[in-house]
């Protein structure tokens, strides 16, 4: 379903205290990731009796106090570091006639694009704002949008669920800690010489041409039974992750191979955190910052992609990275600053340009996959309970990403899909049968 939103107000929001250090260092990790926004969009029924006005009021306020303790992001991009300068951050307001539960129940992926903040000239997510927020009412006071995007070249997923959870309980008055979270920097990575530039995304992207985006959702029955048809005996209990994204993965592949005059080679790449690998010790797990990795599983062109194998790969392939990360780690004190005097953060570069060199190619398909699930995405409460549906809104930034991302449902059980395809392969890849067997495309959202 079309939106069609007025925006009704955009002001700065400035911390409500000075920062307390004046540059973070970025790494190379940080200026390689493309500059766009990472961005997801929480929607909620309107419980309280408040107006717009209130409600945008409390919500500054709360940004205001929540930057001061993430202040690095109320900063802009100066170079290979940023300037702590407290210049601050955008917030946008605006309102639509259209109730919550029709826009739910006629969701449609591109829809999401309304609700991201837009970007004026002179604006960039590679300079500033370094956070964008969007604010959005619908008619009737059925509901309330929040649209919050960071910079990638500052913050992963997970970064961003923890400044939108510190910021919800600030503006809901439940938090019970005043502590600025750790920002990583070049704590994993190391920092960039200063002849590094930056890629640019268009070269990163060139090759994949106009994509589109589709919403699968997976039933939690149908997850037990592709994860029963995924098993082997190298893999007898696969996780739902391995499961879906070997399905999906085996699924574009074949319809790219349908529209190809010749296979391609094919390639899956799964995003990790890191955070969930180094000891909380070593990386506290509220640290900012794009503390990931990312491992690799690559198919020849003629080789035949049978899902009990492709999942094998998945979890071997997984493990040996896992157990790298482990090594690389013998011998770390418990003090984030001495990762960098291992050979982790090099190890895993040097990982990354393997893989970049070997997939960035012509004759190869490549799908970069991430998991969200598990993350507590929907316990995100500013005051009007949790959010009935969110999503993740980063792909309508740029056309031309590959790309699938998996979230949990509301209710925990099952899982979405969204998933980012050349045009050409869309159309077959909704209609392979193995797919369909499975997945629900897009269905309504009830509340």
């Amino acid at each position: 379903m079309e939106v069609k939103l007025e925006e009704t107000g955009r002001e700065v929001i400035k911390p409500s205290s000075p920062a307390p250090h004046d540059r973070l260092q970025l790494s190379v990790l940080d200026l390689t990731c493309p500059a766009i926004y990472v961005a997801t969009t929480f929607l909620y029924k309107s419980t309280a009796r408040e107006s717009p006005e209130i409600i945008s009021r409390r919500l500054k306020i709360s940004l205001s106090e929540t930057l001061s303790h993430f202040y690095p992001l109320a900063g802009r991009q100066d170079g290979l570091s940023i300037c702590c300068n407290d210049e601050g951050v955008i917030f946008t307001e605006a309102r639509t006639d259209l109730l919550l539960s029709d826009f739910l129940r006629n969701l449609s992926t591109d829809s999401l694009a309304a609700f991201l903040p837009e970007i004026d000239q002179g604006e960039s997510a590679g300079t500033w704002p370094l956070l964008r927020v969007k604010v959005s009412f619908f008619g009737s006071g059925s509901g309330i949008a929040v649209t919050v995007g960071i910079s990638h070249q500052i913050c992963d997923a997970t970064s961003l669920l923890t400044f939108v959870q510190g910021w919800a309980a600030t503006a809901k008055g439940t938090t019970t800690s005043t502590c600025t979270p750790h920002f990583a920097g070049a704590t994993i990575y190391p920092p960039p010489d200063t002849s590094f530039r930056s890629p640019s995304i268009d070269d990163v992207y060139e090759l994949q041409g106009k994509c589109v985006t589709n919403r699968l959702v997976f039933k939690s029955s149908k997850i037990d039974e592709l994860k029963c048809k995924a098993a082997s005996e190298s893999v007898r209990t696969p996780t739902r992750v391995e499961a879906i994204m070997s399905l999906i993965w085996r699924c574009a592949a074949n319809a790219s191979r349908s529209n190809s005059l010749s296979p391609k080679s094919t390639v899956m790449t799964q995003a990790m955190d890191l955070r969930l690998r180094i000891p909380s010790n070593v990386l506290p797990q509220d640290s900012m910052g794009n503390l990931q990795t990312c491992f690799f599983v690559k198919k020849g062109a003629e080789s035949e992609l049978e899902i009990d194998e492709m999942v094998a790969d998945f979890r071997k392939t997984k493990e040996e990275f896992s157990e790298m990360i482990k090594e690389n780690l013998q011998g770390c004190d418990n003090d984030t600053t001495n990762i960098t005097t291992t050979t982790l953060g090099q190890n895993l570069l040097t990982v990354m340009g393997d893989f970049v060199s070997e997939c960035y190619k012509p004759d190869v398909d490549l799908y970069t996959m991430s998991s969200w699930c598990k993350k507590p995405f929907y316990e995100v409460d500013f005051g009007w309970g949790n959010p009935v549906w969110m999503g993740p809104a980063s792909h309508t930034v740029y056309d031309n990403m590959v790309f699938v991302v998996l979230i949990d449902s509301k209710d925990g059980e099952d899982v979405e899909a969204w998933v980012g395809l050349p045009e050409q392969d869309m159309p077959v890849f909704l209609c392979e049968q193995d797919l369909l067997a499975y997945a629900v495309l897009n269905p309504p959202v009830l509340i």
